[in-house]
């Protein structure tokens, strides 16, 4: 039998985890606004949201009791062919807050299945035109999933390495990320829209769509980019009539300081891709929405016209009254997301010239760093493991990428709570 790693359930295979050297996972009992409690009784203060996901904290009572009382109505059914009223409302309400045309609403269930709906959408899209497209553009260091498709569009790294023979080929180009006082900006936003311009002048019916994480590319290492590069980047796909595809599984639903990025960068997307925060951490779901001028090219009796592709829980009722109670609490406390980035800034002002810090940066509830250290910088950097250890001992949840350390809090946390964890983190980047 293999020898699992210290306090891994016998019958569990955990995620992103190395089966042998890893340490024990934690056992986590309960969770309640930006705070979860351990077995034995240890609390900490959850500054990624649970992989991003708890928006609005740990067991928001108004999201539990929306699931309640729908699941003493309807639990799930079939949605090939059948309809019900969350999943009605909650796309009334999704294409309501969002941009532009944006208005047909496709349901999976979480952000992998929302990209591979998109890749699928823009690819038959121009098929059932009578084009073939046969690829995309797409940006280094992007991550936008674990599926097939998802690995495809995706930056070859540790999470594609392992299946790059099965994977179809992508066009990826620079992302200008950028950073406080940073001088170059505009030099790398010019030269990654000249080598985009290039591909789509040297072949244009190749490309089906461009997608990109905007503003936040997260698994990436948090880096960022402009608006004014989306803004670029929107008219250029216009320009050579190339689908645009926002991946905001991370970005969506206030991260970024508005409820949407596409919404921050007043620029409106062919397609969009949410999940994450959909439902404030309590289900699964995902959307990928698009305008009526893209879904009227899939109307034909046809079949071969048809976008074969579903879920077995598809608009699961429950996760959709999630989504309802998130979005209603988002719009009751809109000030929670748009005023974390101003809070923010207090904080990382001091951090700037610490020897040991590098390309600070902050976008909406999103801040970043990057840790100066001997290793090659990257998911693998070593220094992840320390200050992981570092903040536990200090009452904090950080899960750094490599050497890149951030923040992405529950809209809940207290100013008192932000302040001592970036308290924390001064004196653990001191310690390093």
């Amino acid at each position: 039998m293999q020898e699992k790693f210290p306090g891994a359930h016998p019958n569990i295979w955990y995620p992103f985890t190395a089966i042998k050297g890893a340490p024990s996972p934690l056992k986590v009992l309960s969770g309640n606004g930006a705070w979860i409690e351990l077995e034995g009784g240890k609390r900490l203060l959850d500054l990624i949201s649970s992989w991003w996901v708890n928006l609005l904290g740990h067991a928001r009572p108004e999201i539990a009791d929306a699931i309640c009382r729908q699941s003493q109505r309807l639990e799930h059914v079939i949605f090939a062919g059948f309809t019900h009223e969350p999943a009605e409302d909650l796309a009334e309400k999704l294409a309501g807050k969002l941009p532009g045309q944006l208005n047909r609403v496709f349901y999976s269930d979480d952000g992998s299945t929302a990209v591979e709906v998109a890749i699928k959408m823009a690819w038959q899209y121009w098929a059932n035109l009578g084009e073939k497209r046969k690829s995309f553009i797409a940006f280094d260091h992007a991550y936008h999933g674990d599926t097939f498709g998802a690995m495809s569009i995706s930056a070859r790294s540790l999470f594609t390495d392992g299946f790059k023979e099965l994977l179809f080929d992508v066009e990826h180009v620079p992302y200008p990320a950028t950073w406080l006082d940073d001088g170059e900006v505009e030099a790398k936003e010019a030269a990654a829209i000249r080598r985009i311009a290039h591909l789509l002048e040297q072949n244009p019916k190749r490309y089906a769509a461009i997608i990109i994480e905007p503003l936040v590319q997260g698994a990436g290492g948090m880096r960022m980019c402009r608006v004014e590069f989306l803004q670029a980047l929107r008219r250029l796909s216009r320009q050579h009539d190339t689908l645009f595809i926002f991946d905001e599984v991370m970005t969506g639903f206030g991260r970024t300081g508005e409820w949407f990025a596409c919404a921050r960068a007043a620029i409106d997307p062919d397609v969009i891709c949410l999940a994450k925060g959909l439902t404030g951490g309590f289900l699964p779901l995902a959307v990928t929405v698009c305008s009526d001028d893209i879904y009227g090219v899939f109307s034909s009796p046809d079949p071969d016209k048809t976008l074969f592709h579903g879920h077995s829980y598809t608009a699961n009722p429950l996760g959709c009254a999630a989504a309802l109670a998130t979005m209603e609490l988002l719009e009751q406390n809109e000030e929670w997301f748009k005023t974390l980035e101003q809070a923010h800034g207090k904080h990382l002002a001091p951090l700037i010239a610490h020897p040991k810090l590098d390309r600070i940066r902050v976008a909406g509830t999103i801040a970043a760093m990057d840790i100066k250290t001997d290793e090659r910088e990257g998911y693998l950097n070593t220094v992840s493991a320390t200050i992981k250890r570092k903040a536990f001992e200090r009452g904090l949840l950080l899960r750094p990428l490599g050497n890149v350390l951030y923040l992405m809090p529950p809209y809940c946390i207290s100013k008192d709570e932000l302040a001592w964890a970036y308290r924390g983190i001064a004196s653990i980047v001191d310690e390093l």
